[in-house]
């Protein structure tokens, strides 16, 4: 394991209790994140990538249980010092030791977030007294600071200002200003751009990005969205059905893709190059998690599934030192199959656009 892992998640299954029975929702997930980086998780809903990341915030449901597995974290810079398994921590601890001051999270809809009843000025301002052995006067200043470093103008008066005051974007805004009052590691980005127009969708990312590096942040993304992550991510992980089904950088993810997974999501982005006049979608639906699939839990959806797809569930391939996917495909008696003709289309000019940008 690097000096520079800063959070580690190994071997996480966690199941939630439900009236219809239980639903095995995260069955074996590993993840790494090093210091300064960006990983992003992407799937359909329902593949559990909030849910992963709740359980690194100790925001699981009571009705959920974690069956086995770890979630390491060590600050940045104190790397002779043990990795705390965060599993392990109780709520109330984590909340004062863990949350906010070295991980915080940014959740998709910030009126779910903000307090409608408090000027957002306030609202900045209890993370800091919280965390930091601080003032009034000091965290007031401290707030107005964060107001203007996530773009809001006029500070001083936004600062009086209640959150139905406030456009969405604005509101995006001030949800990532209290995220960063304690001066965290570790960003989780829970679908951050989901609710807002295009233009502000990219306001939001470019804003994340440029304190990404003024604060020497670490951030996880988590989308559906593959345009976000081709703008963010350094690392892609993809998730199907509650587990890791391929990773790798974002190169080798979105030029060489290996699991056909990976596949259709690329294929179902909008491309206004493309010579298909309908929109592509992944045939069928995700499995039942309540009723945990045999073998591959992409088989029924994957049209060059073998037999024995239905039989075991395949291991990590390694396809290079930072690329691995979990199909059979890539095991060396399977039959060769090549990437979709449409897709492969699709990546050249992807790679041409990207060597014009360049």
């Amino acid at each position: 394991m690097s000096a520079e892992t800063i959070l580690k998640i190994s071997d996480l299954d966690i199941s939630f209790r439900t009236n219809a029975g239980v639903v095995h929702a995260i069955r074996g997930v590993d993840m790494d994140l090093q210091k300064g980086e960006t990983v992003a998780v992407v799937g359909e809903s329902g593949s559990g990538k909030s849910v992963t990341m709740k359980a690194v915030m100790g925001l699981l449901d009571s009705n959920a249980v974690v069956n086995s597995g770890e979630i390491l974290y060590r600050r940045p810079g104190d790397e002779d010092a043990q990795m705390i398994d965060l599993l392990k921590i109780g709520k109330k601890q984590l909340r004062q030791d863990i949350n906010g001051q070295h991980i915080a999270m940014v959740f998709q809809d910030p009126m779910t977030s903000l307090d409608p009843t408090m000027p957002i000025g306030r609202q900045i301002m209890e993370g800091i007294l919280l965390h930091k052995n601080v003032s009034q006067s000091e965290a007031r200043r401290r707030a107005l600071e964060l107001l203007e470093l996530v773009g809001i103008n006029d500070a001083e008066k936004r600062f009086k200002n209640y959150p139905h005051q406030l456009s969405g974007g604005m509101r995006q805004r001030v949800v990532i200003a209290i995220a960063l009052s304690a001066d965290p590691d570790i960003l989780i980005c829970d679908e951050p751009t989901t609710a807002l127009d295009v233009t502000i969708q990219a306001k939001i990312l470019e804003l994340i990005k440029s304190i990404q590096e003024k604060m020497k942040l670490s951030v996880i993304y988590i989308t559906h969205d593959l345009g976000v992550v081709a703008k963010v991510a350094d690392y892609v992980n993809v998730m199907y059905a509650g587990r890791i089904v391929e990773v790798g950088n974002v190169n080798e993810i979105f030029y060489e893709p290996c699991h056909p997974y990976t596949w259709g999501l690329l294929s179902a982005m909008p491309d206004i190059n493309t010579d298909d006049d309908r929109l592509y979608s992944i045939p069928g639906s995700p499995p039942n998690l309540l009723h945990e699939p045999v073998g591959d839990a992409f088989a029924d959806r994957n049209p060059f599934a073998m037999a024995i797809d239905k039989k075991a569930a395949p291991p990590m391939f390694k396809i290079s030192e930072t690329h691995f996917a979990a199909t059979w495909l890539l095991h060396p008696d399977a039959p060769k199959v090549e990437l979709p003709e449409e897709l492969r289309h699709r990546i050249e000019r992807a790679r041409k656009e990207a060597e014009q940008y360049l």
